[in-house]
């Protein structure tokens, strides 16, 4: 629980806009109690019997994140859908450019790097 205090704190001083924490699903009730104290937006989703991801933050990116998750597994997200998330905890967006093109039929793309001069 001390990770999620820390999160909440990044969260509260700006340092972020959306965060991801995953913890064991018996520990979802006591860190609903801590987000709905700080009057903070969440949304809890389920990874089976045993650990839960529990998104939260700006009223906005909670929102999207509903949108996005909506019952599917974080691993049957669409490569589109997987790029918006990852850009929006704060990954690193070049990785994030390479997971997309790495998932989706736009890899064939950069297959051959293309070097464009100028006139």
């Amino acid at each position: 629980m001390k990770v999620l205090i820390h999160h909440i704190y990044e969260y509260r001083k700006g340092l972020r806009s959306l965060v991801m924490h995953t913890l064991p699903a018996r520990f979802g009730e006591e860190a609903t109690r801590k987000l709905r104290h700080y009057g903070i937006d969440y949304h809890i989703h389920d990874l089976g019997k045993s650990h839960i991801n529990v998104f939260f933050g700006a009223p906005e990116c909670v929102a999207v994140i509903r949108s996005i998750c909506n019952g599917k597994k974080l691993n049957a997200l669409t490569p589109e859908e997987d790029f918006v998330l990852g850009s929006m905890l704060g990954y690193d967006i070049r990785k994030q450019c390479e997971r997309y093109l790495k998932k989706s039929a736009a890899s064939v793309a950069v297959a051959r790097p293309v070097i464009h001069k100028c006139a």
